[in-house]
């Protein structure tokens, strides 16, 4: 009975975070996104198994952006992969649209459609094609619309790159922020911007 409630409050508190975001959305000052780019133009800096970071123009971007607490540059991110010279993100996008929230495959330049800033990261200790042939074993799942890393049957963005990265690193740990009204420890944008486990090898961006 306990358990059901601390559900359903956090689904009241999932609601009430959607609902202020899509206000946040309507009434602060949206810029043209400033990525006007193509994967070719940035494709000798790329490497299979990257990490991209993007900044976007979606309501739920600010609720995301502001889980970090000091680099707020980005909302969101994927993993890179290059196979045959295609350059495709992997990422677990939680969407409006019915049916369309699931860790997906698309290409670069889809990905970076509705970016406002873009960061290119890469691990230092993991090799990428490992990190890029793992990830695609979780094309399908569901997107966790509770943030619970507990539970790896469904999987938010920045959980998909950690539940990679602890795979191929076991003792890897990545930081994490306790959201109050979700009653959850989520890892936020900047464990990865800000993270000893990473370099920082592109930014394009407002």
């Amino acid at each position: 009975m306990h358990k059901r409630k601390v559900y359903v409050l956090s689904g009241i508190g999932i609601f009430i975070i959607l609902i202020a975001s899509t206000i946040i959305y309507i009434l602060m000052p949206r810029g043209k996104p400033v990525i006007l780019l193509k994967s070719n133009e940035i494709f000798d800096i790329l490497n299979d198994g990257d990490i991209i970071c993007r900044l976007g123009d979606r309501f739920w971007s600010q609720l995301f952006k502001d889980t970090s607490i000091k680099d707020k540059r980005y909302s969101h991110l994927g993993i890179i992969r290059i196979i045959n010279g295609l350059i495709t993100v992997v990422h677990a996008e939680g969407t409006t649209d019915t049916g369309k929230d699931f860790v997906k495959e698309q290409t670069f330049d889809d990905f970076i459609k509705i970016a406002r800033a873009i960061g290119i990261y890469r691990t230092k200790n993991i090799d990428g094609i490992q990190i890029s042939n793992t990830v695609i074993e979780y094309l399908g799942a569901p997107f966790d619309w509770k943030f619970d890393m507990d539970d790896e049957s469904e999987i938010y963005c920045t959980e998909l790159l950690y539940l990679v990265l602890k795979r191929l690193m076991p003792e890897i740990e990545l930081k994490t922020i306790y959201i109050k009204e979700l009653e959850k420890k989520i890892i936020s944008l900047e464990a990865i911007s800000n993270s000893e486990y990473f370099s920082e090898i592109y930014f394009k961006g407002n």
